[in-house]
C-alpha cells in the first residue's frame, strides 16, 4: 500500500532537515535509555578533545544567573557583573546598619542579671544624661557658633531663634556651643562674653528676665525703686559711653515661647534691646514653634530687624540609631539585637523624631527584660534534685553559647515598649465602655464632620436612632441616652451643658475625633458606619 508523505516543520521534533534530507521519527525523535547513555558518552569524549581547542560558553559570555539550588546566598536583584566566584558577599546594608550587625557580632552579650552592668545602661540611657560629643548635629552647631563669633569679633548684638521639634537636641546643642565658644575667645585672643542661660519656664513673672540680664551685667548695682530693669538696660544700651571692662552678653533663653504675654510685650522689648545702637549682648532664643517670630514679631520684621532663624529638623531613622549607638559604645558588651534597634529608630522616627522618646523606649524594653528574668528565676524556685541541674550549671551552659538570645534585648520587647509609648488613654477608655456609648459616640463623629462642631441631644438621638437602624441594635430611650451623655461628659469624653429641657442641652467632642476612630475601627460595624458619608 503506498504511503502517503506528511509535510513536516522542521521545528517539530518529529523530524529534522540535514543537508536537504528528511530525517525520520523512529531515527532521532524518540529517546530512550540506551540511546541516551550512547549520546552521553559520545559527547564526553567529544568534550574531552574540544575543550582545549575552544573556549569555555561561561568564558566568553558575561556572567550569568546562577541557580538558587547551587547558590543559596544570591538573591534575584543581585547585580548582573557580580563576582560570583567570591566567596565574600556584599552585603547591600547601608552603613549604620552594617556598622551595628557588626557591632552585635563582634562584643559578647551582656549580663542583665548583673547589677553593675544593668545600672550602668539604664544611666546611659536616661534623658539626663548628656554625652560628651553631640552627633548628628554638628551642622546646627556650626551655624550657631559661627553666628556667636561673629558677633563677638565685631562686639555687634545680634538676636538668633532656635525652633524645632521636641527631643531635637536644641538645648544639648547650644551647651555644646557654649562651650567651645569661650575655649574659641580664649584661644584666639578675644575677650570671653559672660553667659546667662535662663529657662523661661523657671520666671515667676516674665518681666523678671530683665533682672536676671541686669544682675549679670551689673552685679553690684542697686537700682532705685521707680526705675524698672528694663528701662534701665534701655537707657545704658542707648548710650555711647559703657562702663570701664564691661564685657559681652551671651544669653540662651530656653522655652522662648513662655514669655508670650497676652500684650507680647515682654517678648517684643526683648529683642528689641539687641537693636539697640551700642548693645552688647547676643540673645539666642530657643523654642519649638517654627513660626513664633512671624506671629508674635511682626514689628521687628516690619523693622528689618527678625532674628535669624536656625531648625533643628526631626531626627531620622539612621541618625536616631547612630545616637543609640554612640550611647551603648563605651560598653564591652551588647544589649540590644540590632533589629531591635532598628524598630525602634523606625518607629520614633516615622511618629515624631523625638529622642527623648526612643530613650524612653529603650529604657522600657530593658525593664521588660529585667521582669521576665525575674518572673523566669522565680519559676524554677529551688534547684531540681531529679534533674540534678542548679541555676549556675544553667548559667554555665548559656554562656558558653556564643549568642546568649535569652539575656539580649530583642525585638518583642522594643514592640511592647513602644505600643505603651504611642498609645493614647481615651482609646483605652472608648474601647472599655459599653455598645450603647460606643454608638452614642460613632454618631456624634458622623454628626460633627462636617462644620458642625456642637448639637443638642434632641439632634444626636436622631443621629444615634439612625446608627441603631442601620445596625439592627434596639435603641434606648432620649432620657437614658441623655444620662449615658453625662456619664461620657464625666469621663472627659464629651462636655454636656444645661438647658431648661435634657433634650435642648448642647453636646461637644472633648476628644480627638482620630482618636474615637482608631478605637472603634477595629468592630466591623462601627467602622463600616464611620466610613459613610
Amino acid at each position: 500500500m503506498p504511503t502517503i508523505p506528511v509535510r513536516r516543520s522542521p521545528r517539530i521534533s518529529g523530524g529534522s532537515k540535514v543537508a536537504g534530507q528528511t530525517v525520520s521519527r523512529n531515527e532521532i525523535g524518540v529517546s530512550t535509555p540506551s540511546k541516551r547513555k550512547i549520546r552521553s558518552d559520545s559527547t564526553t569524549e567529544d568534550n574531552v578533545v574540544t575543550s582545549t581547542l575552544t573556549p569555555s560558553p561561561m568564558e566568553i559570555s558575561p556572567c550569568k544567573w546562577k541557580s538558587p539550588r547551587r547558590c543559596v546566598n544570591d538573591s534575584p536583584k543581585s547585580p548582573l557583573n557580580a563576582n560570583r566566584g567570591d566567596k565574600t558577599i556584599n552585603l547591600s546594608k547601608s552603613p549604620v546598619k552594617r556598622r551595628l550587625s557588626e557591632s552585635f557580632l563582634e562584643k559578647p552579650i551582656w549580663n542583665p542579671r548583673d547589677m553593675e552592668q544593668l545600672n550602668a545602661v539604664k544611666e546611659a540611657l536616661h534623658v539626663s544624661r548628656a554625652p560628651s560629643n553631640l552627633v548628628c548635629r554638628q551642622v546646627e552647631q556650626n551655624r550657631v557658633l559661627e553666628f556667636c563669633k561673629q558677633a563677638v569679633k565685631i562686639e555687634k548684638a545680634g538676636s538668633l531663634y532656635v525652633c524645632g521639634c521636641p527631643g531635637t537636641g536644641k538645648s544639648l546643642s547650644m551647651e555644646k556651643v557654649k562651650e567651645v565658644l569661650v575655649n574659641w575667645a580664649d584661644e584666639s585672643g578675644f575677650q570671653a562674653p559672660d553667659i546667662l542661660s535662663v529657662n523661661c519656664t523657671s520666671l515667676s513673672n516674665t518681666s523678671d528676665i530683665f533682672g536676671k540680664m541686669l544682675d549679670k551685667i551689673q552685679p553690684r548695682r542697686k537700682l532705685n525703686c521707680s526705675t524698672a530693669p528694663l528701662q534701665y538696660l534701655q537707657k545704658m544700651f542707648s548710650e555711647k559711653q559703657q562702663p570701664a571692662g564691661t564685657k559681652m552678653l551671651l544669653i540662651v533663653a530656653d522655652e522662648l515661647d513662655y514669655l508670650i504675654t497676652k500684650d507680647k510685650v515682654v517678648l517684643h522689648e526683648l529683642f528689641m534691646l539687641t537693636t539697640s545702637p551700642f548693645s552688647r549682648f547676643i540673645l539666642i532664643g530657643i523654642a519649638n514653634a517654627i513660626d513664633l517670630a512671624d506671629r508674635f514679631l511682626p514689628k521687628l520684621q516690619s523693622m528689618n530687624c527678625k532674628p535669624a532663624v536656625i531648625t533643628f529638623c526631626a531626627y531620622s531613622k539612621d541618625q536616631i540609631i547612630s545616637i543609640l549607638q554612640q550611647r551603648f559604645e563605651a560598653f564591652p558588651y551588647t544589649v540590644f539585637q540590632p533589629q531591635a534597634l532598628e524598630l525602634c529608630a523606625r518607629k520614633v522616627a516615622s511618629a515624631s523624631g523625638d529622642m527623648r522618646k526612643a530613650l524612653w523606649v529603650c529604657r522600657s524594653a530593658i525593664e521588660m527584660l529585667e521582669a521576665e528574668i525575674r518572673d523566669s528565676i522565680s519559676s524554677l524556685d529551688l534547684p531540681s534534685l531529679h534533674g540534678r541541674v542548679s541555676y549556675q550549671h544553667r548559667d554555665g551552659a548559656c554562656d558558653k553559647s556564643p549568642i546568649h538570645e535569652s539575656n539580649v534585648v530583642r525585638v518583642d520587647h522594643v514592640a511592647i515598649a513602644l505600643s505603651k509609648a504611642y498609645r493614647s488613654p481615651v482609646v483605652d477608655t472608648i474601647q472599655s465602655l459599653p455598645q450603647h456609648q460606643q454608638i452614642i459616640l460613632c454618631s456624634a463623629v458622623k454628626l460633627f464632620r462636617g462644620k458642625k462642631k456642637d448639637a443638642t441631644i434632641g439632634v444626636l438621638n436622631i443621629s444615634y436612632l439612625d446608627v441603631c437602624k442601620s445596625t439592627l441594635i434596639p435603641p434606648v430611650g432620649i432620657m437614658e441616652l441623655s444620662s449615658m451623655c453625662r456619664v461620657l461628659g464625666d469621663q472627659g469624653i464629651l462636655k454636656v451643658g444645661k438647658a431648661r429641657e435634657e433634650k435642648l442641652s448642647r453636646v461637644t467632642l472633648k476628644v480627638d475625633e482620630a482618636d474615637i476612630t482608631f478605637a472603634l475601627q477595629g468592630i466591623r460595624f462601627f467602622r463600616n458606619c464611620l466610613q459613610q458619608v
